[in-house]
């Protein structure tokens, strides 16, 4: 049944609010509670590097991280919230990235030096990014490291010559095609994707036809080459090979779809990929690789760290915008941050981002001194994962209900942590690469 209506005739006590700009009027409540903010001045510290990791740089590459600091400050951090309200991928990144010189920098293809950059200095870039927003890190590092990263890793001088430098300038975007519908984790031995070596035409030029569907693929609706992974099954080989091909977006027989509805990385425009009777020439298959599924893993080998990093990132925006409002939040007449409670939390954040900052660090510097092992970067990424699961689900609770808010910041952390720590490797998959190594047995089912 319908409510009645009123319709008695308005009275002296009807009286509308007064308009804000007259005298007397009560300032809006609403427009004066505390928002959680992040310190975005290039040269300001971090108060979430409470040991002051970053002094572990030298002083060009602070020089590096204060003009990137300065460019997520200027273009990046007023965009993010609507574009991931909106499920989108802000296009002007791309051009804002490339001039920062930065994808090359893991290469030596930089303006600033032919030297490869340390894996230290480009973990703290990935920090940083991913402060700011981790979609706008997962597209920087799908392209810088899992796409380069595979070219570099796995082709012959030609092919880096070929495909690199352009990369490096960002005049072409890659992406990186592994994971499949039925394979995630199980991807190294049941991977559907195949291609079979055929010769064509007259001059019996050697091609690959590759037939499969890739899912999940980062910047896989706008890249302009994806690096596809498949099973050999030409007429010679075993069924176990697997090989790298460097596949251009116009390609005939691929399509892409993106993946809509997600609740995660937002910004990240995945894609499910189809190929049907794909060809590509010889000369796009990596072969300066081993032809096994090793070489994906050098490349995930590389990349996994920088995942450590991501999910640094993150907790340290989670722990700087939770302290930033429990500094403003009054309740009982006071500020929160002055509760033993909300202090125990913030202490809590501060110790899991300084551990796995810690981790990070030290992970890369073994890697930059020519050590390390798939078992570091393994443990550093489910260590960091972990505590970046509980880092943003305090900050989330020290926010309290203004913590649901996509523009309160914190939300959209909190969302986009379930994503970073399924990705490079679930939590029980690099467990057990870990537990491998360290027992010297192994508990995976094959």
């Amino acid at each position: 049944m319908a409510a009645p209506t009123d319709s008695r005739p308005p009275t002296d006590d009807d009286r509308s609010a007064p308009a804000p700009d007259e005298a007397g009027a009560v300032a809006n409540p609403f427009d004066e509670l505390p928002r959680p903010h992040l310190a975005l001045e290039p040269d300001g510290p971090h108060v979430a590097d409470f040991y002051s990791y970053v002094d572990l740089l030298t002083d060009a590459e602070l020089e590096h991280l204060r003009r990137l600091r300065s460019y997520l400050a200027s273009d990046v951090a007023p965009v993010v919230e609507e574009a991931w309200a909106s499920d989108s991928f802000p296009d002007q990144l791309v051009q804002g990235f490339a001039g920062l010189d930065l994808a090359g920098l893991p290469y030596g293809l930089s303006g600033w030096s032919d030297e490869p950059a340390r894996r230290v200095f480009m973990g703290f870039v990935h920090a940083e990014i991913a402060r700011v927003d981790a979609s706008t890190n997962s597209f920087f590092g799908v392209h810088c490291g899992l796409a380069m990263g595979s070219i570099d890793a796995c082709g012959t001088p030609e092919q880096k010559e070929r495909w690199l430098p352009p990369m490096a300038r960002m005049e072409t975007i890659g992406a990186f095609g592994l994971t499949e519908p039925h394979g995630g984790s199980d991807v190294a031995g049941g991977m559907e994707t195949t291609a079979r070596l055929v010769k064509s035409g007259e001059h019996a030029d050697r091609e690959w036809v590759i037939d499969g569907h890739k899912r999940w693929i980062g910047n896989g609706t706008f890249a302009d080459v994806i690096v596809v992974w498949a099973r050999d099954v030409s007429d010679d080989a075993d069924g176990r090979a697997v090989r790298g091909f460097v596949v251009p977006r116009e390609t005939a027989g691929l399509t892409t779809a993106k993946i809509e509805g997600k609740t995660s990385l937002r910004i990240t425009q995945n894609a499910d990929i189809t190929l049907d009777g794909v060809r590509v020439p010889e000369e796009n298959r990596l072969s300066g690789g081993k032809g096994t599924f090793a070489d994906a893993g050098a490349v995930l080998r590389r990349t996994r760290g920088n995942a450590s990093w991501a999910c640094t990132g993150v907790q340290m925006a989670a722990y700087e915008l939770a302290l930033s409002y429990a500094q403003q939040r009054e309740q009982f007449g006071r500020p929160i941050a002055g509760f033993q409670m909300i202090q125990d939390a913030l202490v809590q954040m501060l110790g899991n981002t300084t551990a796995s900052l810690g981790m990070a660090a030290r992970n890369a510097a073994l890697i930059d001194d020519g050590g390390g092992s798939d078992a570091h970067s393994a443990l550093a990424k489910q260590f960091c994962a972990d505590r970046m699961r509980e880092t943003v689900a305090l900050g989330r609770q020290v926010v309290g209900g203004n913590g649901i808010i996509v523009g309160n910041g914190i939300a959209r952390y909190f969302a986009d942590a379930e994503a970073l720590y399924s990705y490079e490797g679930t939590r029980e998959m690099n467990t057990l690469i870990v537990g491998k190594a360290v027992t010297g047995h192994s508990a995976f089912v094959r």
